[in-house]
């Protein structure tokens, strides 16, 4: 027999307000069955994120004793690369998978892994001629070596394209985390989304604000192992309700029409060649040219260990993705069964795929599953944000202040600013966030990706002539040569159906990006007899 709403404060999906913005992030949550109920209430979800932040606080006091300087930007040294490999699942994957990879399906099918397969050939290039690079180097900010290279305003100029790239990107996957628990808890309270974000993002200050990166190691171990644990469950909630074991279900999925992995269609955005290439340069720059990856990396005892370290997250990843790409599969298997509607955008009468787990999530499968997704959700939250505030950081501190290269600044004057400017990207993140809900993506993870093709293609022209030139470039010349790369982009990106003959360009923009950025580093550049 259904509860009583008068017995219990549970959840009444009716009451909540339409999202004025956005076009009402989830506003089919709020109409999908007027009389449906929730077997979680709001002080229970709360309850959830009490306890993993308790989890959380825990981990920073125990790692963040006796911290300093080296131990907030290195860790001192002294992480275990199996660690810093697992936990490095949530920062490449974030809230992002997994909301917005599971309803991709829907469109994409399994074409994702065409990215994934050339993200496994960028890890390994990683491995073999970056790390080895920037340990030879002894880097903390991995844009040093710009300054090495070319001279100061280049290494400014590739810190600046990482703090834009990181910021937007976080920005878009807190969005998305948040925006849930904003409908399910704190509209429930009457709490503004500008409250509730500010709330995360101090949580997430008070247990980064001292360790960092010898804290994130461990927090991000912590965070992924429930990220990877919510979605299996989440699978094993499906097979269980479809009435299908284990192999059933595999075989369901792999007979499914969602289960394609090439598309062979040059034209096409998801071509093979075009996505395996994509993904493979994708990660060489939001990896290997990203202080925010790089820095768990440089934090490793030598570069054997972060060798390892990076060939394991490779095959790591490619099982993940395998699971997340399953679960997208089984929720249309799962929907199409049960013949549940799908979420719609009223304007363009597109399926919303970034609201297609969460509806389902905390509509149709039960309690379990519901607080299964919030655990996960609380996960890709907290992961989401709390390392790019450190990096963030570190990069400006190096790159900007010259921690590393004014010996006049005293470490009691060092921890001072580096507090401060924690405080400050803690404030721009959380404007960023709240801007964020201006955009109308049907897919966030489309959204950041494309993104990067415009905000990392100069960092990869830059490394890419650093290493195969021995051409020294007018150094000062280099902030106003890297913003014509992405212009160029984006007009062959509005104009290449009609210039091309009906071609689009998809992630592979990334390359032509970088390719012109070393094209004008090469026309700004003089011989010279620096060898590497």
């Amino acid at each position: 027999m259904k509860p009583q709403a008068k017995n219990y404060k549970f959840i009444q999906l009716s009451k909540f307000k339409t999202q004025k913005v956005l076009g009402g992030l989830f506003s089919v949550l709020s109409c999908t069955r007027r009389n449906t109920f929730v077997g979680m209430t709001p002080s229970i979800i709360l309850v959830c994120i009490a306890l993993y932040f308790m989890g959380l606080l825990s981990i920073s006091w125990f790692t963040a004793k006796e911290s300093n300087n080296d131990s907030y930007f290195t860790g001192n040294h002294q992480s275990p690369w199996y660690v810093v490999a697992f936990g490095m699942i949530g920062d490449s994957l974030s809230g992002v998978t997994f909301i917005s990879l599971p309803g991709t399906i829907l469109t994409g099918q399994f074409g994702y892994l065409q990215m994934v397969f050339g993200y496994v050939v960028g890890y390994f290039v990683i491995a073999r001629l970056l790390l080895p690079l920037y340990y030879k180097l002894n880097l903390t900010s991995i844009y040093s070596y710009l300054f090495e290279r070319f001279g100061a305003y280049s290494q400014k100029t590739g810190s600046f394209y990482f703090l834009i790239s990181r910021i937007i990107g976080a920005a878009l996957r807190l969005f998305l985390a948040a925006s849930v628990l904003q409908i399910f808890v704190f509209d429930n309270w009457s709490i503004p989304f500008e409250v509730s974000v500010a709330l995360i993002i101090l949580l997430m200050l008070v247990y980064t604000y001292r360790g960092g990166i010898k804290t994130l190691v461990w927090t991000d171990l912590f965070q992924s192992g429930f990220l990877l644990l919510a979605v299996i469950l989440s699978i094993y909630t499906i097979f269980n309700q479809l009435g299908w074991g284990v192999l059933e279900g595999v075989k369901q999925v792999a007979s499914s029409s969602y289960s394609k992995v090439f598309f062979t269609d040059w034209h096409e955005k998801n071509y093979f060649l075009k996505q395996f290439l994509s993904g493979a340069f994708i990660t060489i720059v939001m990896t290997g040219l990203d202080q925010n990856m790089m820095q768990k990396n440089l934090s490793c005892k030598s570069l054997p260990e972060a060798q390892k370290n990076m060939y394991s997250f490779g095959a790591i990843v490619l099982l993940v993705n395998l699971f997340f790409l399953s679960l997208g599969a089984l929720i249309y298997l799962y929907v199409s069964a049960k013949g549940i509607a799908l979420p719609m955008n009223e304007l363009t009468q597109n399926v919303q795929t970034d609201k297609v787990f969460p509806m389902l999530a905390l509509n149709h499968l039960g309690l379990f599953a519901a607080l299964v997704f919030i655990i996960g959700l609380t996960a890709a939250t907290f992961n989401s944000a709390d390392s790019v505030l450190t990096t963030l950081t570190t990069s400006f501190c190096i790159d900007f202040l010259g921690f590393d290269t004014n010996p006049q600044i005293s470490e009691k004057k060092k921890t001072y600013m580096r507090h401060l400017v924690h405080v400050v990207f803690a404030l721009i993140l959380w404007v960023a966030i709240v801007l964020s809900r201006q955009l109308n993506q049907t897919s966030v993870l489309d959204a950041i990706f494309t993104i990067a093709a415009y905000t990392y293609g100069p960092l990869l022209g830059l490394f890419a002539f650093g290493l195969f030139s021995k051409r020294l470039v007018n150094d000062k010349w280099v902030p106003l040569v890297s913003v014509i790369p992405p212009a160029l982009c984006y007009l062959l990106y509005v104009n290449a159906a009609d210039w091309f003959y009906g071609y689009k360009f998809g992630y592979e923009l990334l390359l032509l990006n970088g390719l012109f950025m070393y094209t004008l580093l090469w026309l700004n550049s003089k011989k010279n007899r620096l060898t590497h």
